[in-house]
């Protein structure tokens, strides 16, 4: 399988190989679903979907050989929107995926539908782009009536950088609008007013990583963006997003998406790419 990447402001849609080292997918803001065509990992079949929630990371088991895997990432926005068209969403109430990080292998539809993303990915012929635009309208509506429940909280809110915990808002926030320059942990703390022990430890219960863990995956997701939306060169936009050292970007930028910062680029169809290094 190729790689093939699409990215928009409320999804994207990837195909690419999964390392055979035991793989990590860092916590990120959205919703994902993880549909292998080709399993190596032992605790996941051929044909199986995990689902992850916002805020959850997830580590697999290692294979023998590279998976082939198709990651479908959605906005919160897009399914909240969605929720409250369909008049299941209230003030007050959010969403999340009812059996997380459980291989599905039993779902025909959606299963379909998400080898229907990826052909229409892998083939880009024409209208390729309209067609994953109203599948993953489709894929929304569906996960909204079958997988997702939408549950009543006080403590979590929609905010900038998606829905999350109010006591971690603020900190969030300041770490999306920092993401390029190194923050000490003093500094996020404080901007949720609470002590560094204190704010390490609910971070960690909360979202299930560190807050540089977490730090990372978003210069990860701007690097991603920027890639795929400019035409800066790879060593500016590692220097965007922290890294001063090309080697050092491209590296980290491997092990969190499976491919090299030339190689992401190169993924996205109809993209000019031999003027960049």
């Amino acid at each position: 399988m190729i790689s093939r990447i699409l990215l928009e402001s409320e999804f994207s849609v990837e195909t690419r190989p999964l390392s055979r080292q035991a793989p990590e997918i860092p916590a990120q803001a959205d919703f994902a679903l993880l549909h292998f065509h080709q399993s190596q990992l032992a605790d996941v079949p051929d044909g199986a979907t995990l689902l992850v929630n916002p805020l959850q990371p997830l580590s697999l088991s290692a294979g023998r050989r590279p998976s082939q895997l198709l990651v479908v990432r959605l906005n919160p926005a897009l399914l909240l929107e969605t929720a409250t068209r369909l008049k299941l969403h209230r003030d007050g109430s959010h969403l999340l995926f009812r059996h997380p990080l459980t291989p599905l292998t039993d779902d025909a539809r959606l299963r379909r539908t998400l080898e229907t993303l990826s052909a229409e990915l892998q083939s880009t012929e024409t209208g390729w782009r309209d067609v994953i635009r109203s599948l993953i309208q489709q894929l929304a509506v569906y996960l909204l009536r079958t997988h997702i429940n939408v549950q009543r909280s006080d403590e979590i809110e929609l905010s900038r950088v998606g829905m999350v915990d109010r006591r971690l808002r603020r900190a969030l926030e300041f770490m999306h609008d920092n993401c390029g320059r190194e923050l000490s942990l003093a500094e996020i703390a404080a901007a949720a007013y609470l002590s560094e022990f204190h704010f390490a430890r609910l971070f960690k219960k909360i979202t299930g990583t560190t807050p540089h863990g977490y730090l990372a995956s978003l210069r990860i997701e701007r690097a991603r963006r920027l890639l795929a939306e400019t035409d800066l060169s790879i060593v500016e936009i590692g220097a965007q997003v922290g890294y001063a050292s090309q080697s050092h970007f491209t590296k980290v930028f491997r092990t969190a998406t499976g491919l090299t910062p030339r190689a992401f680029r190169q993924a996205i169809p109809n993209r000019n790419t031999s003027a960049h290094n």
